[in-house]
């Protein structure tokens, strides 16, 4: 594994996580949204961010197929939207720790999904 790639990753993440987290709070607090749909908005805005800032500064990735690489990013994207959704329900439902408590905690297990699904598929291609 590729430490510095990693680091980059993890710091374009950081930027998407504040999108994500800030776009969640807007629409559960402040727009009465249900915590799961603002959930879902929020990784909508924070994975599109992330997709290129990992294509031209973590990876320096420059392949012209950005529609194909997109798809990818989203599918696996999907794939850990859904772990931490599930993850994120079950953990806050058994435990009752405070929601975005257990929304950290659960990112930061998707994060190292995302990485490896990532560095060894979506940039390859």
């Amino acid at each position: 594994m590729d430490f510095f790639k990693f680091f980059k990753f993890g710091l374009v993440g950081f930027t998407g996580l504040i999108i994500d987290f800030g776009i969640t709070w807007i629409c559960k607090e402040k727009l009465g949204f249900n915590k799961y749909l603002a959930n879902g908005l929020g990784f909508l805005f924070g994975v599109t961010n992330n997709y290129f800032l990992n294509k031209y500064f973590t990876f320096e990735n420059h392949n012209s197929e950005i529609g194909l690489q997109f798809l990818s990013f989203l599918i696996i994207a999907i794939i850990g939207f859904s772990l931490n959704t599930g993850f994120l329900y079950s953990l806050q439902k058994k435990t009752k720790i405070n929601f975005y408590l257990c929304k950290i905690i659960v990112t930061a297990i998707v994060f190292i999904w995302n990485f490896g699904a990532n560095s060894f598929y979506t940039f390859k291609i």
